[in-house]
């Protein structure tokens, strides 16, 4: 079996402390603040594409706030067939 789950080498998802170190090595190389200064020149510049500027907006939210939660809607129904009420379990 492999370390982190599945029958491959390798399969499953790395321990957090291997994606802290992963970003540890990755940052020591970038300067962070120059990077979002970067992405607010790119947002601020008039000649800037529309598309480029929201696609600039996204990365620097999604790093300095987090990207937001998605949601599924699980609840469907086909032709009178609901999932939802498939789905319940009797106590």
């Amino acid at each position: 079996m492999a370390e982190h789950g599945g029958k491959r080498k390798g399969a499953g998802r790395p321990p957090k402390a291997d994606e802290l170190t992963l970003i540890k090595k990755i940052d020591a190389h970038f300067d962070t603040d120059k990077m979002i200064g970067k992405l607010a020149e790119i947002i601020n510049n008039e000649k800037t594409r529309e598309s480029d500027k929201i696609k600039a907006i996204q990365l620097l939210w999604n790093y300095r706030w987090g990207k937001p939660k998605e949601t599924v809607n699980a609840s469907h129904t086909f032709e009178g067939f609901s999932i939802k009420d498939a789905l319940r379990f009797k106590k």
